[in-house]
């Protein structure tokens, strides 16, 4: 086993920050004052200029850092600290706030959005290869 750290994947990591926003490239694009293909184009970029990324993470409404250090474990893991109980209620009598929703079901939500979005585009990409 390696005792070197992956470097991290910059433009990956936009990718899932503006999925987990439930934000699609055409809206970061606007934002940014582009195009989707560019959008496209940078989250297949391992890395990105430091001044892109200042738009980009004023875009997302996040900082430099938590695009530079996102890992798909600390998502989990802050979801994990969660209690489980989707019955929770917010500012409850002891001033303790609950989530009232099980956080780990809107991580499966998104991965189905993500698998139905791959399955359209490929029912797209089929019938326009068959109208050639």
């Amino acid at each position: 086993m390696s005792t070197t750290t992956k470097p991290n994947h910059i433009g990956r990591n936009i990718s899932r920050i503006r999925e987990l926003k439930d934000m699609k490239q055409e809206a970061l694009a606007q934002a940014l004052g582009t195009n989707q293909q560019t959008i496209s184009s940078m989250e297949n970029s391992e890395t990105i200029d430091e001044e892109k990324l200042k738009q980009v993470a004023k875009a997302l409404g996040i900082s430099v850092e938590a695009i530079k250090n996102f890992s798909e474990e600390s998502v989990f893991n802050y979801f994990n600290t969660f209690n489980d109980n989707s019955q929770g209620t917010i500012g409850n009598h002891d001033g303790n706030y609950h989530c009232t929703f099980n956080p780990l079901d809107k991580v499966v939500e998104l991965y189905e959005r993500l698998v139905q979005a791959e399955k359209d585009k490929t029912e797209y990409l089929e019938k326009l290869y068959k109208g050639k």
